[in-house]
């Protein structure tokens, strides 16, 4: 395998950006020169002395935006942990660089959409979560690694990435184009990572979970749900849990994503929006497209979905049951269970029913497991696809249950436990376990929902608590906030990052320019007034009682009638995404 480069030095002057390898041995620097855009390599010798020069972590790829090219390079990275030998690093801080020198060949608004574009970039880099490594591919499972030809080992880091993971692949366009840049070039996965080391019966071993999230559909809770034509599933996440003891190492893996069919799910002010399946599209041909890629990929499916059979969630989940059925694939496995009603009044000891219901079946799937001597014992010959309405508390809940049960037995197959062991029993282990899990829990939902997950203390502490529910208020409030105010500008951004909108060096107008109707300021004013004059009557009575009861009515029948239409056309008065394709909105 080719590997990257690691160390860096940016050379910056004001015809080009020098970008040199500053690792052992390294002569090879990447000259972008900042009017052609060309890229071409040359070496040391060509820097220019009186080039402004700092050391960069890493090259994220190249953007443009309506003042033309930038430059997306990683200032600041920590380690995470070492997995096989191989340093794992989180990007923690990023720059985002011109090519111009100047913005004055801009309209004042050209200069204000790019300014508007560049928050968009720096909204996502921002976003907690991206990961590298220079010398190994955290895209691919251990299993997938495991049996690849001689040609995929030869490949760079850059080729033989799994493309569903590579949150920059868009941004890398342009190196993927000159093979003899990849060396330059990191992919960079999206999601969480977290590796400790952990000791059971004096052994010490490596436990490790890694989630990639996907950037294909990948978007914010309420714009993006469903698939798209292609198949691919929104919030669609890979989860693997790894251990590595003594040379040995095994491997299980999960998958969660978005009710793989098309329905949506629109904000509208109201707490929770009425789910909506699609009428006019072709659902079996969708649901096709997505399960074939999962079988090709992982093998046997059993789907667990988690939503409500009852209420505005019971019609998904009778349709998706019904188009599963109607597949009639003996590859793919459909479990339902009603998560809120089985557990309700703090009954979570119930969720041991779904994971007994499955377990004869996870014993089937199995993990992947290889010995000290490389020798493979066992394979994962299938995963389970969980779900829920947004696939992040319900779901991580469940996951970290099957994860437990399948670490338990790899641990007694590595001779770290013991046969009548349980790992529930390994206290100091456990701590670690659930804090990861509920930690992972909330890394997914920052990332999707905006807000870190609902049910972590139960992930924790096995149990949920008075303060839990608490939590899980404050969540949900500023989930709201978000979902219906915030979340089309992070949707546009995400959009944005990925190349699913490209912006052009054009003088005419951008989305972004997209005026709100008159609705959208009038009516909440007119709220506004009729609200304060009516808390204004009642601490300034009147002369007599009719009195006051009359303006109080007139001005809170106001403020009452003026909300309810302002609820009526609620979609009018939410933060909706400008750039979006209009397959994602339907």
């Amino acid at each position: 395998m080719t590997i990257a480069y690691e160390r860096f030095n940016l050379h910056t002057s004001p015809e080009k950006f020098y970008i040199e390898a500053c690792d052992d041995g390294a002569d090879a620097v990447l000259a972008i020169d900042r009017v052609s855009n060309e890229m071409t390599l040359t070496g040391k010798k060509d820097v220019p002395p009186s080039a402004n020069t700092r050391p960069i972590c890493g090259i994220m790829g190249t953007v443009r935006l309506v003042a033309g090219m930038y430059l997306i390079v990683i200032t600041k990275k920590r380690n995470v942990g070492s997995l096989l030998g191989h340093a794992v690093w989180k990007a923690v801080d990023f720059d985002v660089i011109s090519y111009k020198k100047t913005v004055l060949h801009l309209t004042e608004d050209q200069t204000q959409d790019n300014k508007t574009f560049l928050s968009m970039i720096n909204n996502v880099l921002t976003t907690d979560g991206f990961y590298f490594c220079t010398d190994y591919d955290l895209t691919h499972t251990l299993q997938r690694l495991a049996d690849v030809s001689h040609d995929f080992q030869e490949m760079s880091l850059l080729e033989r990435a799994d493309q569903r993971f590579v949150w920059n692949g868009s941004l890398l366009r342009e190196f993927l184009a000159q093979p003899e840049l990849h060396k330059f070039a990191i992919p960079v996965v999206h999601g969480f990572i977290v590796m400790k080391p952990c000791r059971i019966n004096g052994k010490i071993f490596e436990w490790i979970l890694i989630s990639r999230r996907s950037c294909f559909r990948a978007g914010v809770r309420y714009y993006v749900r469903g698939i798209d034509s292609e198949g691919h599933a929104a919030n669609f996440v890979e989860t693997e849990q790894i251990v590595l003891y003594n040379g040995g190492r095994a491997s299980f893996v999960q998958t969660r994503g978005s009710m793989p069919f098309f329905w949506s799910q629109r904000p509208n002010l109201k707490y929770k929006p009425k789910p909506l399946i699609s009428k006019n599209t072709n659902h079996m041909d969708g649901i096709q497209r997505h399960f074939d890629s999962q079988v090709l990929i992982y093998g046997k499916q059993t789907i667990l979905n988690l939503v409500n059979q009852k209420g505005s969630e019971k019609p998904l989940e009778q349709a998706f049951a019904k188009m599963v059925s109607g597949m009639e694939n003996g590859m793919i496995k459909y479990v339902a269970f009603d998560f809120h009603k089985e557990c309700s009044r703090m009954r979570w000891d119930r969720l041991n029913i779904l994971v007994d219901n499955v377990a004869e079946t996870q014993d089937e799937y199995s993990y992947f497991m290889v010995d000290t001597e490389g020798k493979v014992l066992s394979q994962q010959k299938g995963t389970f696809r969980s779900n829920c309405m947004d696939c992040l508390d319900r779901t991580n809940v469940i996951q970290s249950m099957l994860a437990r049960r399948s670490i338990q037995s790899q641990l007694q197959r590595m001779g770290v436990l013991h046969v009548a062991q349980r790992i529930e029993e390994q206290a100091d282990f456990e701590k670690i376990y659930k804090n990861a899990w509920a930690d992972n829990a909330n890394a997914c939902a920052k990332q999707y929902a905006g807000t870190g997950a609902l049910k972590t203390d139960f992930t924790r502490t096995g149990k949920r608590t008075q303060m839990g529910l608490v939590m899980d208020g404050v969540n949900s409030a500023i989930r709201y906030y978000k979902n219906n105010f915030s979340d089309g500008f992070r949707q546009d951004s995400i959009d944005l990052f990925l190349g699913n909108y490209a912006v052009y060096e054009t003088d005419g107008p951008t989305p972004l320019r997209i005026q709100k109707d008159w609705k959208f300021l009038t009516l909440p004013i007119i709220m506004v007034v009729a609200f304060s004059m009516c808390i204004i009557c009642l601490l300034m009575a009147g002369d007599t009682w009719t009195e006051t009861l009359a303006y109080v009515l007139f001005w809170g029948t106001a403020a009452a009638v003026t909300a309810a239409v302002i609820v009526f056309n609620g979609r009018d008065f939410v933060d909706a995404p400008k750039l979006v394709q209009k397959e994602k909105m339907d």
